[in-house]
């Protein structure tokens, strides 16, 4: 299979090229990721600073910079989001979204990190799907790249919470991320680059001693261990004790509140009793609850907490004295949430 350069760091790329034959110093390499990546180019000759042409032919002859075909675009009037479906170089179905940021005229993209996903979280569509393959970081790169290039503004943040659970994918996902905040790369800060995760605890243990850093963001969703686990069956199957050292571990490295996210599911975990467990777990740590209402459109799935089930679950995280925030999805108007889109792609195209 012929590398695609877009999985590369400016870094990286002298010896790759090396590998095939080709001498590249580190100003070139930077030089010609910069060009790829930051300036998004489809062509090298048009480098303005361009390398030697045998260098160009050479790099063309034995690498790619190929991005993924756009099957559908799909705006929702009502966020402004749109969200892009992509057919991968095997056909393979994955989603990415612009979503527009508070402040005017700048976005965020939401990325993927599998096609599917093996966590069977239950209230998830992509979950539904099951793992087909993980992504590589040039797919999750290319996927970015086509979204920022046909956005009426700055590209100014990337959250890895589309397809796929990010640390399942770890090697990959933190190499794609290290590429977009590189000056030859996406130049997206890394403050800006949010991983949102089940809590996969060998992994957030390791991403806590690398003292990576970019945002995370760990779906707790219920602090009942067997509940928990019905909920995410595989990330649940941990005791929630252990993922509590995780999460102790994460905020020892970086000094910042812990993120926790949490599916408001109607009548099942926005109960007095949660909070209270909650406080018991995490009590101690500085933490950020994203509140986020669970968006699930099978006539027998699962509902949202209504107006006064939400209000009362929020007074009673009250007392863990942590600011609780309310985060909203995308595409829900279009049907055209997380895994929706390429679920119902995949159906249609099914023999």
């Amino acid at each position: 299979m012929t590398t695609n350069l877009l999985g590369l760091s400016a870094e990286a790329l002298p010896a790759a090229a090396a590998a095939v034959g080709v001498e590249l110093s580190a100003p070139e390499a930077r030089r010609v990721m910069a060009h790829l990546v930051s300036g998004g180019a489809a062509d090298l000759n048009d480098m303005v600073r361009p390398i030697r042409k045998d260098k160009r032919a050479a790099l063309a002859a034995h690498f790619t910079w190929a991005r993924p075909a756009v099957v559908e675009r799909i705006p929702d009037p009502a966020d402004g989001s749109v969200r892009y479906l992509f057919a991968l170089d095997d056909g393979a179905l994955v989603e990415a979204v612009r979503i527009p940021l508070h402040k005017p005229g700048t976005y965020t993209v939401c990325l993927s990190s599998q096609v599917g996903c093996a966590m069977r979280c239950v209230f998830c569509a992509t979950g539904r799907l099951g793992l087909r393959r993980n992504l590589r970081t040039d797919e999750i790169i290319a996927t970015f790249l086509i979204v920022r290039d046909e956005a009426p503004g700055p590209i100014t943040a990337a959250v890895f919470m589309g397809q796929g659970e990010p640390l399942h994918n770890y090697d990959a996902v933190l190499a794609a991320a290290h590429l977009l905040r590189h000056p030859c790369g996406g130049r997206v800060r890394a403050e800006q680059i949010t991983l949102s995760t089940v809590g996969l605890v060998p992994q957030l243990l390791r991403y806590a001693a690398e003292q990576q850093p970019f945002r995370l963001i760990v779906s707790l969703t219920s602090a009942t261990p067997a509940l928990r686990e019905a909920l995410l069956p595989v990330a649940g199957r941990t005791p929630i004790a252990e993922l509590a050292v995780a999460l102790r571990a994460l905020h020892a490295a970086s000094g910042d509140r812990v993120t926790v996210a949490w599916v408001l599911i109607g009548g099942v975990n926005t109960g007095v009793d949660e909070a209270q467990r909650l406080q018991a777990l995490l009590g101690d740590l500085p933490l950020r609850i994203n509140l986020i209402d669970v968006n699930d459109h099978r006539p027998d799935g699962f509902v949202r907490a209504g107006e006064a089930e939400r209000s009362a679950f929020i007074d009673a995280l009250a007392q863990l004295g942590v600011p609780v925030v309310r985060r909203f999805s995308v595409g829900r108007d279009q049907r055209s949430a997380c895994g929706m889109l390429a679920a119902t792609r995949s159906e249609a195209l099914a023999p």
